[in-house]
């Protein structure tokens, strides 16, 4: 018999979130059920997945060998179904610029799909700034900007809207002394030594929260990666969101997260056009695309 989807989307959640509580969380289950489905798992296997521990779960080695292959199994699931026919009526050429998270976090997997999707649309991708996205668009050199949108100014030209909010979240070393508890507040996180990220304005974005709270700032980085290991290293903690969260840094090590007490906003993602702009239909389509996929768009 073969591990059911079931199976293997709770397996990875109680990877990524490093505690049946916390994927029982996030999948609107019983702990009793995620417990049921690791088993069942590692009972087909013959080995166990997970060291078990009070602060919650670590992958073993047969864990972190079947846990890309879970996700890739679930990913082929989730485009499997959604698929449908290719649209060869689309034509022609657009110019979008994307944000430097947007581009390495997001928009990979929507670059295939459109590909498959629309073979008669060129899309052409180009990685840059918010000011010069948002000054390209209102100039006619670019179509569209697929950006964060938290920062936008809604009195500027340009019209958005926002398709993915992704939840930021206190993450830190599984030994950290905030690990495992509940309801951490800012005024506990600036305790402690802080790994700030400064890309995509990041840095803007966490003194709005912070507002005149004190930072304990240990490293200023625009690499994710670089922040992932000195958290995972447990040299300090950041507030980061889900979209860029991976639950190991390059060097192995594990990373837990919790969502805080604090109102802390989420990061937002979404297009933004010249307010004037009269939409082509290779325009029309990366719009429809995207509010097809998310559903339910915020307009700005």
């Amino acid at each position: 018999m073969s591990f059911s989807v079931r199976q293997l989307r709770y397996f990875v959640a109680v990877a990524e979130s490093g505690q049946v509580s916390g994927a029982a969380r996030e999948l609107f289950v019983s702990q009793s059920s995620v417990t049921a489905a690791v088993q069942q798992i590692e009972q087909r296997l013959k080995a166990p997945v997970f060291h078990r521990s009070a602060r919650g779960v670590a992958l073993t080695p047969t864990g972190r060998a079947l846990l890309p292959k879970a996700r890739q199994i679930l990913q082929l699931l989730e485009e499997a179904e959604g698929v449908t026919p290719a649209d060869l009526t689309v034509s022609g050429t657009l110019r979008v610029g994307v944000s430097y998270t947007v581009m390495g976090y997001f928009l990979p997997h929507h670059v295939q799909q459109l590909a498959v999707l629309y073979p008669g649309l060129k899309v052409e991708w180009s990685e840059m700034d918010r000011q010069p996205i948002e000054d390209r668009v209102v100039a006619g050199d670019l179509d569209f900007g697929l950006l964060l949108t938290s920062n936008l100014a809604d009195d500027s030209q340009l019209q958005y809207e926002t398709f993915v909010h992704s939840r930021r979240r206190l993450w830190m070393a599984p030994t950290h002394p905030l690990a495992g508890r509940e309801g951490v507040r800012l005024a506990d996180v600036e305790q402690y030594p802080y790994a700030l990220l400064t890309v995509d304005e990041a840095a803007v974005t966490t003194r709005s929260y912070w507002q005149e709270r004190p930072m304990n700032v240990l490293i200023k980085t625009s690499s994710i990666e670089a922040i992932r290991s000195v958290v995972a290293n447990g040299n300090a903690v950041t507030i980061l969101s889900d979209m860029v969260y991976r639950p190991w840094s390059l060097e192995g090590r594990r990373i837990d997260t919790t969502l805080l007490a604090d109102p802390v906003p989420d990061m937002r993602i979404g297009l933004t056009w010249d307010r004037g702009r009269e939409f082509t239909p290779a325009m029309v389509a990366l719009h429809d695309y995207f509010y097809r996929i998310f559903l339910t768009p915020a307009l700005g």
